[in-house]
């Protein structure tokens, strides 16, 4: 198994102009080692929805291209989205699912068929051009760069072991600069990064 940190630094040293989209346990990470205008945490509303929102942008923006990382209870509630992001041939949404078969924001609670389910079949029957599944983080390091490149939609199913974040709160006391703002506020940055890099 890998750690969040071993999923997110070569991720964070690959990526390019890419939005990237975090929920749950992958938020802070990825904030402490990255403060790109094209970053959004969505912690805010019902969980499950981070992909849903990651898939939007995708769509709304097919010239650019759009990571999520998404936590795996989060997967299951919205598995939806799957079948949704190949129906609307989604070619730049790349989705990484982090499998640590925990809850880890609400109290590190085990997700129902942790250690059984295997999240890359679902993204495969749901007919995913690109799919992935990696639980070494040399193969995945090396192998991030074909990935990020192949035909999409790509998933990636990450297994980790547990982490220790806790509850996610917006505001002061949160140490990534994209958590100290309020949704709104992020969503304009993103919104702006966006306007601004497509008339360069």
């Amino acid at each position: 198994m890998m750690t969040m940190a071993q999923l997110i630094a070569p991720l964070h040293e690959a990526r390019k102009d890419e939005v990237v989209v975090t929920t749950m346990s992958a938020a802070r990470p990825w904030g402490r080692v990255s403060d790109h205008p094209l970053d959004f945490a969505s912690v805010d509303s019902a969980m499950g929805h981070g992909a849903d929102l990651a898939l939007g942008i995708a769509l709304a923006r097919p010239e650019r291209k759009v990571i999520c990382l998404n936590g795996d209870g989060s997967m299951l509630m919205t598995l939806g989205t799957l079948v949704t992001a190949v129906g609307a041939n989604a070619t730049n949404f790349v989705l990484i699912v982090c499998d640590n078969g925990r809850f880890e924001m609400t109290g590190n609670q085990p997700v129902a068929g942790a250690g059984r389910i295997d999240h890359a079949v679902f993204a495969e029957a749901a007919g995913f051009r690109s799919v992935y599944r990696f639980d070494d983080a040399r193969a995945y390091a090396e192998a991030l760069p074909a990935v990020l490149a192949a035909p999409g939609p790509t998933f990636v199913h990450a297994v980790l072991k547990p982490g220790t974040e806790g509850p996610i709160s917006r505001g002061a006391p949160e140490d990534p600069a994209y958590l100290r703002i309020s949704l709104a506020e992020s969503a304009r940055i993103v919104r702006a990064a966006l306007t601004t890099r497509r008339r360069t």
